[in-house]
């Protein structure tokens, strides 16, 4: 026994006892009482008021989120200050970012200097454009999946059904949406002006135009959530990526020699300012317009953007992009609701390939990005970019290729679908990727000309035709390898990081998929022999074919481990049956 407990302790006072027959007799007394009103009969109470016409208490919307931040706030374990401290790693990878941007800014400045030819002038006027028009498109679809005004299920549960009004919690939440996507775009606008080769005044031009029109475009989306439509807000995100695609295509077109076009740089400028103050316009008269009406949002479409972005966020902290694109997939079914069904075609492995080519053309939007994806080395070229025209052109194939492969992707999550097949798991690959496959071989056929030469050849037609396969191979494998890539395991063991305990092949999710598209086109950067991209591509192939699985031979082990222990102990023998090729 411890010193302190040895102290003796001052007992506290006990309560007062209580005297129970007390209570009992004066009970007693109550019941025993003759009233005028008593009666044999049972009278039910009645209540002088009704719960539904009692007028609600005003609610302080302000004090209200004062208590939420203050409760959130309160809660937390880590100051920003720590958490930085611990993500050191992430600062320093962000440095390296940076560097390497500064560095291919600098670059790219110094090369603009000596763009003189009427090509590379059309390029650098035209491209600017291009990549204005797809981020307001990829702006606009944004807003549109998730909002851009959101709650999360809580909030939709008790906050948006309490009596106080919705728009001065949501208020702010729309400034700040505003406000990030106006930073985000600007910084964006910036980057790829400086990548161009223009000067700084160009440069705060193209960012204010980015940012502003970004920035304009979410306060329309932020409208039109009000109204609860969405058809509006479709039809400008196909123009703007139809302008980016008429961009490209006379890019291409004049390096091509086929159209002969010239552009005045003072006109450019003014079209420039012009869109800057036509965003200005429109954040002003739609963010105006949608903060005045942010009561009328619904509930559901609310709730239904926070589930969203909450699921998005889940799936990131794990780092599986595969995922993203899954809930992403999944919401737009969701919304979509049926399909007619079709009838199949073929049989054996003819009918998967036939089932790839209804699938397609069931949803032929997924050959927008392939149809893009044409003219990438022909403006690579027109840029005088043309050592990077295949590392360019296998990123952008492998971006188009991944919503052509849903169906491997979901044979490679579901083991029993592929056991229920009978078919080795190579056939089931090949069938599943020949609609992609032929689609690389046709792009490969048209990229052509891009890497032989517009106008005058500047290389072999041997080394041209090599090079146009191995791009599209590149971006066939690297798609290949990023639906079929396996998510993290966190039942193996753990590996100690700066941000904590991390499964060991969480960080590989973020660069599966770009690491073929570097070791196949990394030798034509280099300029080494077209042979050894061929070999590296042959070994590709017959790693992502599937022909060793780990985890069957893992099973199939155990299976021999319990079969030897039965015939130590007796038992009856068990044949087992070698995993299927």
């Amino acid at each position: 026994m411890s010193k302190r407990s040895r102290r003796p302790q001052a007992r506290k006072p006990a309560p007062p006892k209580l005297d129970l027959s007390d209570l009992a007799a004066e009970d007693a007394a109550v019941d025993s009482t003759p009233t005028d009103d008593q009666s044999d009969e049972f009278v039910a109470p009645v209540w002088q008021h009704d719960l539904l016409s009692v007028e609600p208490d005003p609610v302080d919307e302000r004090q209200l989120k004062a208590l939420m931040s203050t409760w959130r706030r309160g809660r937390a374990t880590k100051r920003l200050s720590q958490v930085l401290q611990d993500g050191y790693v992430a600062v320093f990878s962000v440095i390296v970012i940076l560097a390497m941007l500064g560095g291919a800014v600098w670059r790219a400045q110094g090369n603009a200097s000596a763009c003189e030819s009427t090509t590379c002038q059309v390029g650098r006027t035209l491209l600017p454009w291009v990549m204005l028009c797809a981020a307001f498109s990829l702006t606009l679809v944004c807003a549109r999946i998730f909002g851009p005004v959101v709650a999360s299920a809580a909030e939709g549960f008790w906050l948006m059904d309490a009596p106080i009004r919705r728009a001065r919690l949501l208020r702010r939440r729309l400034i700040g949406v505003l406000v990030a996507v106006a930073l985000g775009a600007t910084a964006m606008g910036a980057l790829l002006a400086a990548l161009t080769g223009y000067d700084p005044p160009r440069i705060v031009q193209w960012a204010a135009a980015l940012g502003l029109g970004a920035a304009g475009l979410t306060a329309f989306s932020a409208l039109e959530q009000t109204f609860a439509r969405t058809w509006l807000i479709k039809l400008v995100q196909w123009l703007s990526g139809l302008s980016a695609f008429v961009a490209l295509a006379t890019i291409t077109a004049v390096a091509a020699g086929w159209v002969d076009l010239t552009f005045d740089d003072w006109g450019s400028n003014q079209i420039v300012i012009a869109v800057a103050l036509v965003g200005a316009v429109l954040l002003l008269v739609f963010g105006l317009a949608a903060t005045l009406r942010l009561d009328q949002i619904h509930r559901a479409r609310l709730v239904s953007g926070g589930s969203l972005v909450s699921g998005m966020q889940g799936a990131m902290f794990a780092m599986d992009l595969g995922l993203m694109r899954d809930i992403l997939v999944a919401r737009e079914s969701m919304a979509k609701g049926h399909v007619r069904p079709t009838y199949g075609v073929g049989r054996g492995l003819s009918a998967l390939v036939w089932r790839e080519v209804q699938r397609l053309y069931r949803y032929p939007k997924r050959l927008v990005l392939w149809f893009v994806s044409l003219g990438v080395p022909f403006a690579v070229g027109a840029l005088g970019l043309r050592t990077f025209s295949p590392f360019i052109s296998a990123l952008v194939l492998l971006i188009a290729f991944v919503p052509l492969l849903g169906s491997l992707r979901v044979v490679t999550r579901t083991r029993g679908l592929i056991r229920g097949l009978p078919f080795s798991n190579p056939q089931i690959r090949i069938a599943l990727s020949a609609v992609a496959a032929f689609l690389a071989l046709l792009w490969s056929v048209i990229a052509f000309t891009a890497f032989y030469g517009l106008g005058q050849p500047v290389t072999s037609f041997s080394s041209a035709a090599t090079t146009s396969v191995l791009t599209a191979a590149a971006g066939l494998l690297a798609a290949v390898r990023w639906v079929t890539a396996k998510s993290a395991d966190y039942s193996n063991p753990m590996m100690q990081v700066g941000f904590g305990a991390m499964p060991p092949g969480l960080m590989f999710n973020l660069i599966k998929g770009i690491d073929i598209v570097v070791v196949v086109t990394g030798p034509l950067l280099l300029g080494w022999s077209h042979w050894i991209s061929v070999f590296i591509v042959g070994v590709v192939i017959f790693a992502l074919s599937g022909r060793f699985n780990t985890e069957e031979m893992q099973q199939m082990q155990a299976e021999l481990q319990k079969e030897k222990a039965a015939q130590k102990s007796g038992g009856p023998r068990k044949v087992i049956a070698p995993p299927k090729r």
